[in-house]
């Protein structure tokens, strides 16, 4: 089966994604662990703000706005 995978930051508003991979160091990955952003977790884009601007997604009923370059190493599989 192909799995179709993109950064967070490659999905429309709307869209949902099953977090496949997160790219960066153990702080990193601790924060977005903390904020309940992990791997084979759902999330949702709600919106986007434009030029680079940060993201607000939905994990776990939760909505919450992160950066662009942080949304950038957010590997995801479309659902």
């Amino acid at each position: 089966m192909n799995k179709q995978l993109k950064s967070l930051t490659q999905l429309s508003e709307d869209e949902t994604g099953r977090i496949y991979e997160i790219n960066g160091g153990y702080g990193f990955q601790r924060k977005l662990n903390t904020m309940g952003i992990r791997k084979d977790q759902r999330i949702k884009i709600m919106s986007k703000q434009p030029f680079r601007g940060p993201i607000t997604v939905k994990v776990c009923g939760c909505m919450m706005t992160i950066g662009w370059g942080m949304a950038q190493k957010i590997i995801v599989e479309v659902i």
